[in-house]
């Protein structure tokens, strides 16, 4: 394994150090990972910060609050933070407070017994027992109703919960960990959210950063995702040219990592045998770097607007023409896509010396 000097000037700085560590240098600070940490993917050095961050508290039974926006792998996190602690041999139980009703959210966290409710015709074990010795993830506590926030509040200082329709007491031993992609303090100030329930849970606050943020990891979540999803479908990597790459790395990504490898799956699926160029990428990938726009999923046009564009029309006519090329493999068929005769497209070819 490499270990990489974050802050190195020569791969001097290279060195060797045991298998199930890697070590990230800032200037008079090293960062060292483990598995499961190490194995999450980015290079950059704010999200192997944040990861060490996480490694410490793993091994306390401290609550910790993870924030960010969606699919910025807030869940992944919370996985490493269980596999990395002395209950990782216990059960992770997973729960997202904004897909169960309201009326269901008491039951599905502590259970019921058997008649508490219409419909309730036998006892349910709810999430905090299964989560009994392990680790509970509540994800999405934002969106947890205001009228549980105090039920919450007295299961994580109390360490116990009563099923509903019962007045027993049980002891519940269970690692809290909850996220949101919302302002919890924001909520607290505006009565949405109880102040008292945010601070015993941002006890370790972890803000994962949007993938915009860290465009240096771009390229290796490509890679990453290219093997993972070509091996999953039995299909061959994709294969990109520059242009594509450098779209890729430029766009603002609302969607974080969960939207990279959606759109990787379908370039993958859908290019077989063909280079990915920018004609194949997402429409509003291309407008958002180029200022173009795509019709009907092929016609690709520019809008051109003088000194300040990104390249000059030409060179955007040549992309295009290349690009419509490589995507129909005759003059015909590329020049319907492009509303063209093929002649002017035999023509646009030969002016820029592209072989079909």
């Amino acid at each position: 394994m490499k270990v990489v000097t974050m802050n190195s000037k020569s791969k001097d700085n290279i060195i060797s150090y045991p298998r199930q560590y890697k070590i990230y240098n800032k200037p008079s600070e090293k960062i060292i990972l483990d598995e499961p940490f190490s194995s999450i993917i980015g290079e950059s050095y704010r999200m192997k910060k944040l990861l060490y961050r996480a490694q410490k508290a793993s091994k306390t039974p401290t609550t910790v609050l993870i924030t960010g926006e969606s699919g910025t792998g807030k869940e992944l996190v919370a996985k490493a933070i269980h596999n990395n602690s002395h209950r990782k041999e216990k059960n992770f139980v997973a729960i997202n407070c904004g897909a169960i009703p309201k009326d269901l959210i008491e039951s599905e966290l502590f259970g019921h017994e058997k008649g508490a409710f219409t419909g309730a015709l036998e006892k349910k074990i709810g999430k905090f027992e299964y989560a009994n010795e392990g680790t509970i993830f509540l994800d999405e506590i934002g969106d947890l109703p205001y009228s549980m926030q105090s039920k919450l509040l007295r299961v994580i200082q109390e360490k116990e919960i009563e099923r509903v329709g019962s007045n027993k007491k049980i002891s519940i031993d269970a690692r809290l960990l909850a996220a949101t992609n919302r302002d919890l303090l924001d909520m607290v100030k505006n009565g949405q959210f109880r102040e008292d329930l945010y601070y015993r849970l941002n006890v370790i606050p972890l803000e994962l950063p949007p993938l915009r943020d860290r465009k240096e990891d771009i390229p290796v979540l490509i890679d990453y995702f290219n093997k993972k999803i070509a091996k999953k479908l039995y299909l061959n990597l994709a294969v990109f040219t520059d242009d594509a790459k450098e779209y890729l790395q430029n766009y603002s990504w609302p969607g974080n990592v969960r939207e990279l490898e959606n759109v990787m799956e379908r370039l993958i699926v859908l290019s077989q045998g063909v280079e990915i160029d920018i004609i194949d990428l997402p429409q509003n990938i291309f407008e958002e770097y180029s200022g173009g726009k795509l019709y009907n999923g092929d016609i690709l046009l520019i809008n051109c607007n003088g000194e300040n564009d990104i390249a000059t029309w030409e060179e955007y006519e040549k992309d295009i023409i290349k690009a419509a090329l490589l995507r129909y493999r005759s003059f015909n068929a590329a020049g319907k896509a492009l509303g063209i005769t093929h002649s002017t497209v035999a023509n646009k070819a030969r002016k820029y010396n592209i072989v079909l």
